[in-house]
């Protein structure tokens, strides 16, 4: 099973990019994940079932400890092919 998790870290800063938002990028970025896109106001991700809920994990832990006070996603069922 593939799937596809939508993510931002808050709070937002449109000046710097906060710690927790450079962390949760780095989870994802050095994840073995099929397609990572990452911009300013969401970013998504997309893999194996395993390896997205391996990241996910990560990218919670990390970024709250990181400072983030709030952190919305959405994981959903990618079908086959995409990318």
């Amino acid at each position: 099973m593939r799937l596809r998790v939508e993510f931002t870290t808050e709070p937002f800063d449109l000046d710097e990019a906060p710690a927790h938002a450079l962390v949760a990028r780095e989870v994802v970025e050095a994840a073995e994940l099929d397609a990572v896109d990452v911009g300013p106001f969401g970013n998504t991700a997309e893999g194996g079932a395993d390896a997205v809920l391996t990241a996910v994990d990560a990218l919670l832990r990390k970024a709250l400890a990181a400072g983030a006070t709030r952190i919305s996603l959405q994981v959903n069922v990618a079908e086959e092919g995409e990318a």
